[in-house]
């Protein structure tokens, strides 16, 4: 299995990290069977969108974290070195693929579908985290991935699940010692298409869209730059703006072919949850699905 590269948060050095493997069929989620790859509605409110997040977040960008990633420490003038607030994670690797399978952004997989059980394409837990009791690294429900929601749009986007028939949502979360709670979630949807029009539905693009649970105003994170974008994935980062509530919410969606990832840490109190160790999260999440 092919070693993930490490790459960074801009302005941060990489760290290493390695999902373990869990063995077993993945469940199929309500609604999935039997849906049609069908095209994402509303086609040209789509195209608009995408454009704005291509503009504000240069997901154009070919790769530059993996050539940073293979630089040493001192390789990288006027990197940190230590201090800088990065979590240690494990190290990463690739999940084993079927017999005969692709990679999904290989030139025999056209369609970006990714084949790994997606269980084992979520980022480990760093070290000192305590567990998620709910979001361990298994198969959730649907009920339980709407949780992520304000109460008052879950209704809502349950309907969108409904549309788009996702296949299956895994998930893993963890509380850090200075009570920073992440939690990162896959969605694997029928189709490229699929997940397209779910980003599109949740109106994220050059806004957040649809509010998750305790977040007020949420903005385009301006720290996120094209160096910390990687070929073939289309990530949206956001950042909570002051003045917020009991906690500080950072956000991600990153599209990655049939399937959508998004990343949430938040902190309690008025101190902003901290950047570095988001960007890393977010890096390491999608260099596992690259």
């Amino acid at each position: 299995m092919p070693p993930v590269p490490h790459p960074l948060p801009e302005g941060a050095p990489p760290l290493p990290g390695t999902p373990p493997p869990l063995p077993g069929t993945p469940p199929v989620v309500a609604g999935a069977v039997g849906a049609a790859s069908a095209p994402p509605r509303r086609v040209l409110r789509a195209v608009a969108r995408w454009t704005a997040a291509a503009l504000a977040f240069g997901v154009l960008g070919t790769g530059t974290a993996f050539g940073i990633a293979s630089l040493e420490r001192t390789d990288v003038p006027g990197l940190a070195t230590e201090g800088d607030g990065r979590w240690d994670y494990p190290e990463l690797s690739l999940p084993a693929l079927p017999a005969g399978s692709p990679r999904p952004f290989s030139p025999g997989n056209p369609a970006e579908i990714h084949h790994a059980d997606l269980r084992e394409l979520l980022l480990p837990a760093p070290a000192g985290a305590k567990p998620d009791k709910k979001l361990t690294g298994g198969w959730i429900s649907t009920e339980t991935f709407l949780d992520a929601y304000r109460e008052q749009n879950r209704r809502s986007v349950a309907q969108l699940l409904k549309d788009t028939a996702p296949r299956h949502i895994a998930a893993r979360g963890w509380t850090m010692p200075d009570g920073t709670t992440s939690r990162v979630y896959l969605v694997r949807f029928n189709s490229t298409a699929f997940a397209s029009r779910m980003v599109d539905d949740l109106n994220v693009g050059s806004s957040a869209g649809t509010p998750l649970a305790r977040t007020d105003t949420t903005d385009l994170d301006p720290t996120w730059g094209s160096a910390n974008d990687i070929e073939n994935l289309s990530s949206f980062v956001f950042t909570e703006q002051a003045p917020f509530g009991a906690e500080h919410v950072r956000q991600a969606y990153t599209l990655a072919g049939d399937t959508l990832a998004l990343v949430v840490h938040e902190r309690p109190g008025k101190r902003e949850t901290a950047r570095i160790p988001f960007q890393q999260t977010l890096i390491l999440q999608n260099q596992l699905l690259a």
